[in-house]
């Protein structure tokens, strides 16, 4: 099977921090990915913008050099050199007056102008109020913003209100990652393109769904950042708050922004409160490796792994639990969402049989795919003895090598950028919703100044966390890679 690319029309893409740890990791390694493939056009341009003194010719060296260490196998050194011929970098103060006229020179008319704000958010709005006053802004460019989207319903309310003074919400593409993964884009056509899920997909055949985002890895050089959000705002107000919603949101009427959008608002706005005995907070500590020693603060009470669990009050999913977690330094690195549904309401088999409920599991990482166990009878004699088997669909085996291939979320939503396509990034009033939920859990913990559960490194979490499943006559689906 060959995937089909669809090349974009002309732009210059502005790459704000273009000389910082993203655009090295994720940002240029992705564009050089879409030029190998043929989907960048010839007349595409992509401009590197920092304080950095430097001039072409080093900034074209510095994404030689990272394409080297990010791109393995696409790696080809006279593709790099063609590649290279597009790139031009401009030094620029975010915070002052040099280089924003140097900027507006090299800037095209007649192609899509996009501007990547790979930047902290606190520089969102003198980088947005100075595109319009040189003039290098207009009515149709567009702008990229990462997370964080504000660090709480007060100051996500505020950057949205500075965006909005020099861009409408159509040109402002709030940027999710996850969102950007096959597998997340497979859960809305596995739902609504198949008749064979969606009149299950609801509370009379579901018995609780549960989303998974475990990492190995701890807080690394992210320390000082990291002490100051933790595991809820880092991860939940955004990544799986997406990934809930693109679960239990309704069938949009069309596969288009807004339609898309306003499903998933819904689902935000449904969400119930959240009871202090349904969340379990931790920090991960042992004799040789502690969250607060990683973050050197002793007094720190903020979580490095998180579990909830949640109610959304409509008529689809009440009385259906959805469990999520998330956490660093666990045993393995998994993203998944796994869909258990009920058992049958009757059984015709012996109690000791071994008849269980069917699961599906929809991995986004590694080895993104889906797999579905269902019950059949163990071959051989003896009489009726049922046992669980999956049936498979990992990527890289169902639909070849070159599907497994797939592109990286920051390349696919990129060119969604370019091609003006916003279904795949959050509006503004999603964001705000997501944080009038979660602010008042954070505010409740910490007015109680609780200390996190201790979970050992390389755990699948505290204790505390099995028990909230428990009491639930359920259990967590196994970590396993």
């Amino acid at each position: 099977m060959v995937s089909r690319v669809i090349p974009v029309e002309a732009f210059d893409l502005v790459i704000f921090g273009g000389t910082g740890d993203l655009a090295r990791r994720k940002i240029l390694p992705g564009l050089y990915r879409r030029f190998y493939d043929g989907q960048m056009p010839e007349d595409a341009r992509i401009i590197g913008a920092a304080r950095s003194e430097m001039d072409e010719a080093g900034f074209r060296q510095f994404v030689k050099e990272a394409l080297k260490e990010f791109v393995s196998k696409r790696y080809d050194e006279e593709k790099v050199a063609t590649f290279l011929e597009h790139l031009t970098y401009v030094s620029v103060d975010a915070m002052g007056t040099d280089g924003w006229k140097d900027l507006a020179k090299v800037m095209r008319k007649d192609v899509v102008r996009a501007f990547y704000f790979s930047v902290g958010p606190s520089l969102f709005g003198e980088i947005a109020e100075r595109l319009h006053k040189y003039k290098i802004a207009d009515d149709d460019s567009r702008i990229v913003v990462e997370k964080p989207f504000g660090n709480n319903l007060e100051t996500a309310r505020a950057l949205n209100r500075t965006l909005a003074e020099h861009f409408h919400e159509t040109q402002i593409y709030r940027i999710d990652h996850y969102l950007g993964k096959e597998t997340v884009q497979n859960l809305m056509a596995v739902r609504f393109a198949n008749m064979l899920f969606e009149p299950l997909w609801n509370a009379q055949y579901v018995d609780h769904i549960q989303i998974t985002v475990a990492e190995t890895v701890g807080v690394g050089g992210r320390g000082g950042y990291y002490d100051k959000s933790g595991a809820m705002r880092d991860m939940v107000q955004n990544h799986l708050m997406q990934l809930l919603c693109l679960t239990a949101m309704e069938p949009p009427s069309k596969f288009e922004p807004d339609a898309v959008r306003d499903e998933k608002l819904k689902v935000i706005r449904a969400l119930q409160p959240v009871e202090p005995g349904d969340i379990v907070r931790g920090q991960y500590k042992s004799q040789k490796e502690s969250y607060i020693d990683d973050v050197e603060n002793p007094r720190s009470i903020t979580e490095s792994y998180i579990a909830l669990k949640v109610e959304i009050a409509n008529w689809r999913w009440n009385g259906t639990p959805f469990y999520l977690r998330t956490g660093k330094r666990m045993k393995e690195r998994v993203s998944e969402i796994v869909v258990r549904f009920k058992e049958p309401p009757h059984s015709i088999f012996e109690e000791d049989t071994g008849q269980t409920a069917n699961e599906l599991t929809i991995r986004l990482q590694p080895n993104e795919g889906m797999d579905l166990t269902v019950t059949i009878k163990e071959p051989g004699p003896g009489g009726m003895r049922l046992i669980d088997v999956p049936l498979d669909m990992t990527f890289a085996e169902a639909l070849g090598e070159e599907a497994a291939d797939v592109p990286d979320a920051y390349e696919r939503l990129i060119m969604d950028v370019i091609r003006g396509n916003q279904t795949l990034f959050m509006r503004g009033d999603e964001v705000e919703a997501a944080w009038a939920w979660t602010d008042p859990l954070i505010e409740a913990w910490e007015s109680r100044e609780e200390r996190p559960h201790a979970y050992e490194p390389g755990s699948i979490g505290p204790e505390e966390a099995l028990i909230l499943m428990h009491r639930d006559g359920r259990r967590w689906r196994e970590l396993r890679s």
